[in-house]
């Protein structure tokens, strides 16, 4: 892809979105012509410490890391966007063909000067990193350039994270882009399974659950904070390093073995295999009386599953199959 000049491209993107009344970024006289018309705006969102307001939903959008593409492509908003990029996973299925129709800017994130090239006016992100300031992508370089941004919540929570931010997540995707109603329809879908499941596991004993993402001097685990703790206890288990006061963190391997877990829940993604983490759990001389070790008793989610977005009551059905076969089918 060619390279132009970064300033040059920036003082044109930010005077053309200017003149569009994009967004944020619109002029006092424009703001009401755009938002003449669109039920909802102009609309302000509070998003990790930035305020926001559109004037009308954005056009142009960009989506970077699994989980915030997967949410704009469940609300039907592909015609909308003009790049993605930084997949974990597959896509799932049922968004594949939309997926198809939106150009890949990048296989992992792209440079400003890349994103600046899509002339975009919102980028959605999952992860910090998305807007990391040393990579010259912090969200005020994109405020300055007339682009809007929004990062995904979990990434900023104010108390412990569950099914009700899915919620909050997906609706305010839903109102930035003037389809609330698409939003309140996917939601309706993803909580009756939630409910399904629930329903199947009434009365059930929970199962002591520790998750193994990675690490081999100490263990990187899910704490109370994260997404993935609300999922477990909706799963039927009980997550042994709750009170570790965060998403994730790093605990020993003799914490691990005192806390005694009854299964291991392995986080699959990256180099390195769910075969290759159960071998070296398997063999760590610390949790050779882990009764989850000695009864080889695993279960496995892929990372793109345990984030904020669509992907969570599906992945609390496929853990509790795997911790309840019995109860839940």
């Amino acid at each position: 892809m060619p390279r132009i000049h970064p300033k040059s491209l920036l003082s044109a993107l930010a005077t053309a979105l200017l003149i569009s009344g994009c967004g944020g970024a619109a002029t006092p006289s424009a703001a009401p012509q755009a938002a003449a018309g669109v039920k909802g705006f102009p609309l302000t969102v509070d998003n990790c410490g930035v305020s926001t307001t559109y004037q009308r939903p954005p056009q142009r959008a960009v989506s970077l890391n699994q989980h915030a593409t997967e949410v704009m492509l469940a609300l039907g908003l592909e015609k909308s966007m003009v790049g993605t990029g930084y997949l974990d996973d597959k896509i799932l299925p049922d968004y594949q063909a939309a997926y198809d129709g939106v150009k890949v800017i990048s296989e992992e994130y792209p440079s400003f000067e890349a994103l600046l090239e899509a002339e975009p006016d919102f980028v959605y992100g999952g992860w910090k990193s998305t807007f990391d300031e040393k990579e010259g992508r912090g969200r005020a370089a994109f405020t300055k350039a007339g682009i809007n941004t929004h990062l995904n919540t979990e990434e900023c929570p104010t108390g412990p994270v569950n099914a009700a931010s899915m919620d909050e997540e997906i609706r305010t995707l839903g109102k930035i882009f003037g389809v609330p109603e698409r939003a309140e329809e996917r939601l309706a879908a993803l909580h009756a399974t939630l409910d399904k499941v629930e329903a199947q596991l009434s009365g059930v004993t929970p199962v002591k659950l520790f998750v193994y993402d990675s690490g081999d001097k100490t263990a990187f685990t899910a704490g109370g904070k994260g997404i993935g703790n609300d999922m477990m206890r909706r799963a039927g288990g009980e997550n042994l390093f709750a009170d570790l006061d965060k998403a994730f963190g790093d605990v020993s391997f003799e914490q691990v073995a005192q806390r005694a877990p009854e299964a291991i829940v392995i986080y699959d993604y990256g180099d390195q295999s769910v075969e290759d983490k159960k071998k070296f759990l398997l063999a760590h001389p610390a949790l050779k009386d882990v009764p989850a070790i000695k009864n080889q008793r695993f279960a496995v989610l892929p990372l793109s599953s345990t984030v904020l977005g669509v992907r969570m009551p599906a992945a609390v059905e496929s853990l509790a199959k795997q911790l309840h076969p019995g109860r839940v089918r």
